[in-house]
């Protein structure tokens, strides 16, 4: 059985089709339990801790539809999901395409590809310089040699499409299919696009199953040392003041009809008190400024709710 890395919880909402049980709820083992020095445990493992969760059925989840309009602002369709840990509550805009829909993680993958070959040693940490090799990318800033923190920050494919290569067909699904990323419908299945199944919709996540990875993320809780979590959490860290941390990933690809598709998956901090969020923005324009255009649709959102203050 597939480790299901969705947040939201199964409802009695007519339009919400859901895993069976709460990923937050989801309890790891340690570590130690789940890999030797060098070989995954196999995914089946996991299948009794789904039975620990039987009785955890939060319903906390309101439909804010009032966040439409900053999506309307730049002629763009979406969703968008905050969880709040301390109430277990979610606010969520366009709840089916949050919950059922699924598109390309795009860069949004680098989190789990950082993970991955942190843990295995082939970047033993984020200073790691790994050259861009075999493929150009056409894009100056990431067609030099650079760190991991560099081509993370930077969101360079071409240095993740190696990394990738490096940890290889087989150690990557089964980091997949522990995980059970991208298998909302269906396992995923790596053939022969180990370096790009996450950018060409071969393989797909919804913005619940996004949401769902920062927030285990958060609390140490996917299976992979503590070292490796610290280190990758460090690198999506962009805003730091007395009032809030705001961390975060982004993801820039296309849809199968050639919509331009943006996500910024993270959470916001503050007085220690995290927010976890998932956006996505699609657009028809090609053109478009995504890059600027996901970041507003955040941050409006965050202001709406009382965010960057430090009161909550």
């Amino acid at each position: 059985m597939l480790r299901k890395t969705s947040l939201l919880p199964r409802s009695s909402h007519p339009r919400l089709l859901l895993p069976l049980f709460p990923y937050l709820c989801l309890k790891f083992p340690p570590v130690t339990k789940l890999f030797n020095t060098s070989k995954l445990v196999p995914a089946f493992v996991f299948v009794s801790f789904y039975l620990v969760v039987a009785s955890c059925t939060p319903d906390n989840i309101k439909e804010d539809d009032s966040l439409k309009a900053f999506f309307d602002e730049h002629k763009t369709t979406g969703t968008f999901g905050l969880y709040a840990n301390g109430t277990g509550s979610f606010n969520i805009y366009n709840l089916s395409r949050f919950a059922d829909s699924t598109f390309t993680p795009a860069s949004t993958f680098k989190i789990v590809n950082s993970l991955i070959g942190t843990e295995l040693g082939t970047v033993p940490n984020d200073s790691t310089v790994m050259d861009w090799g075999f493929r150009v990318s056409g894009r100056t800033e990431c067609d030099t040699p650079l760190t991991m923190r560099e081509a993370f920050r930077r969101s360079c494919p071409n240095w993740y499409q190696k990394l990738a290569q490096k940890i290889g067909v087989a150690t990557m699904q089964r980091y997949l299919d522990t995980l059970g990323y991208g298998a909302r419908y269906k396992k995923f299945v790596i053939k022969n696009n180990l370096d790009t199944f996450w950018l060409n919709n071969d393989l797909k996540v919804t913005a619940d199953e996004e949401l769902g990875v920062v927030k285990k993320l958060y609390f140490n809780q996917l299976p992979f040392q503590n070292r490796t979590q610290e280190l990758v959490r460090n690198m999506m860290l962009w805003e730091n003041n007395a009032n809030y941390k705001l961390y975060y990933k982004t993801g820039w690809g296309t849809t199968p009809s050639g919509n331009q598709l943006g996500w910024i998956v993270g959470w916001i901090e503050e007085n220690k008190h995290p927010y976890f969020f998932a956006l996505q923005v699609e657009s028809p324009d090609s053109k478009i400024d995504m890059k600027t255009v996901r970041l507003s649709i955040l941050k409006n959102i965050l202001k709406k709710y009382g965010f960057f203050e430090g009161k909550k």
